[in-house]
């Protein structure tokens, strides 16, 4: 049986700083990897790699800015000579507002961060698993990347981007070793929402699709089928798009 150890790998995380991206971190430090803890948010990926401790180092970036991302992987290349692992999980809500109704510039700072930046840094990857001839891309997606009434309209085309950008980029390298899979949280217990002011006829609409996926999962589930889907014991894995929502998608 292959078991789900990383020891003698590098694994990098964006938006590390809290809820998925940490329980991410965390599980593959605990299964033997040294972590890239990357965060816009300095002092929350610090306390995610002080929380680790000497397998993991911190990195400040900004995943929708290129050059942000570039000295991103640079950073990660010099610390640990190579990358086998990355969890593009940095990602931002909008307003649940319906197509009408959200303003053009949040439209294009979700799409930015959520979609963009999760191709900046898988761009900025890919070269140094090629050049090993192996890698494990695992993409944070969302229900609302299958689904049209998950969540407002930037964040589910975003996150449809992302479920595309996974397939292309599964496709595109199965020969040279590279997997990249998707999973798709249902609810889950994280800090995303906090400071986020949603648009009341959106809530309207979406709030009966939303109760179907009431019961809320720890972020460390989420890391958990990211753990395998990045492990040797999904060697054949490779494209899947995976809920992981406690049996949402299936209502």
């Amino acid at each position: 049986m292959t078991h789900l150890s990383f020891d003698d790998r590098v694994a990098l995380v964006t938006g590390a700083g809290s809820g998925i991206g940490r329980a991410m971190a965390v599980a593959f430090a605990g299964a033997g990897a040294r972590v890239v803890v990357c965060d816009i948010d300095a002092e929350s990926a610090g306390r995610t790699a002080a929380g680790i401790g000497d397998a993991a180092v911190a990195v400040t970036a900004d995943v929708s800015d290129e050059a942000s991302v570039t000295a991103l992987v640079e950073t990660a290349i010099g610390a640990y000579g190579r990358l086998d692992v990355l969890c593009n999980n940095a990602g931002v809500l909008d307003s649940m507002a319906l197509p009408a109704d959200i303003p053009v510039a949040m439209w294009e700072r979700v799409l930015r961060v959520n979609l963009t930046g999760t191709f900046l840094v898988t761009h900025a990857v890919l070269p140094h698993m090629l050049s090993r001839g192996r890698g494990a891309i695992v993409n944070t997606a969302s229900e609302a990347g299958v689904r049209g009434g998950a969540a407002g309209a930037a964040y589910t085309a975003s996150k449809h981007g992302v479920v595309g950008l996974t397939r292309s980029v599964a496709w595109a390298y199965a020969r040279e070793g590279i997997r990249c899979n998707a999973i798709l949280p249902g609810p889950t217990m994280t800090g995303i929402a906090t400071n986020a002011t949603f648009d009341p006829a959106g809530i309207a609409r979406l709030g009966p699709v939303l109760a179907l996926g009431e019961r809320m999962a720890e972020p460390e589930r989420m890391a958990d089928a990211a753990l395998f889907l990045a492990s040797d014991a999904a060697s054949f894995v490779n494209g899947a798009i995976v809920p992981v929502d406690g049996g949402w998608s299936a209502a």
